[in-house]
Formats: C-alpha cells, structure tokens, sequence
C-alpha cells in the first residue's frame, strides 16, 4: 500500500497559448495555464457566484507536449492528469520565489482535448450553429443533431444496415 498519492485531475480552459521551450538536453518542456471555475447560488442573496482557479501546467512528457503545441490553443477545453510539484527560483530581481506546478512527467500523465475539431478556430456563430451559441453544447447522439441541421447526418447512415 503507498504511504501517500499525488494526483491532480483537472478539466478546464487555457488560460494562454501553450509555450515550448528546450532544455539544455534538447527536450522540449511545454508550459501554458488553465482555468478552472467553480459557480454556485448564493442562499443569502440568490445570486449567481463564480470563482475562477489559475493553475500552472507543466509537460516534460515529449508526446503530450508535441500534442499541446500543436492543437490546443488559448480557450481550449482540456482533461489532464498531473502532480503537484513545488519548486524555488530567482527571479529577475534576484528575490527567491515558490511556485507550485501540475506537472505531467515523461512517462506519466494524460492530456485529453474535450473541444470538438474546429471549435478552436471558429466561433458557433461563424459555423451557422445557433444551438451551440444559445449554449446547447450537450449533444448525446447524431440523431440530435440531424434534427437541427438537415442532411448532415444522412450521409453517415448506411442504408444497406439489415437491423
């Protein structure tokens, strides 16, 4: 049995665009944050309250990180599993600074992108999507879908299916 566990699971939304730098190895360390948002109602007042976490996220996994840099751009909606790690460094001024990290090792951690392909690059409106737009984001099946955009669907039915 282990003494302890280290584990953070997080699902939300980067913060910025991910950032490659090279270590003096040569591998590439990829570091970007996301943001995580808590929402509730507020028995007191009945209003609606957020609050927003900012984590720091850094990969040394090279295929991860490779996935990172090149799909997942600021606003991306994003599974990982990382650990927390604390490090020390100067900064320019020369103060001493702490920082805690989720950091996804070489040979540990999971990146998943939750956006669908092009979600990234358009908005719903530029897609002609109104659904999405008014926040219908939980489509379940294709035939959902069918009803609200005619035509797409039927080219992915085969009519050939005995059943």
């Amino acid at each position: 049995m282990a003494g302890s566990v280290n584990k953070v699971i997080l699902i939300g939304n980067l913060g910025r665009d991910p950032e490659v730098r090279r270590l003096n190895s040569g591998d590439s360390v990829v570091s970007f944050s996301v943001a995580t948002t808590d929402s509730w109602r507020d028995k007191a007042s009945g209003e609606r309250k957020e609050r927003t976490e900012w984590h720091n996220v850094v990969i040394y996994n090279e295929n991860l990180g490779k996935i990172a840099e090149q799909y997942c751009k600021k606003g991306s909606k994003i599974y990982l599993e990382g650990q927390l790690q604390t490090r020390e460094y100067t900064d320019r001024d020369g103060n001493q600074r702490k920082t805690t990290e989720v950091v996804l090792q070489r040979f540990r951690g999971e990146l998943t992108l939750l956006d669908s392909r092009g979600a990234r690059s358009e908005t719903p409106e530029e897609r002609g999507d109104a659904a999405e737009s008014a926040g219908n984001f939980g489509r379940s099946s294709p035939m959902e879908t069918s009803e609200k955009r005619p035509g797409r669907v039927a080219e992915m039915i085969d009519d050939d299916i005995p059943f």
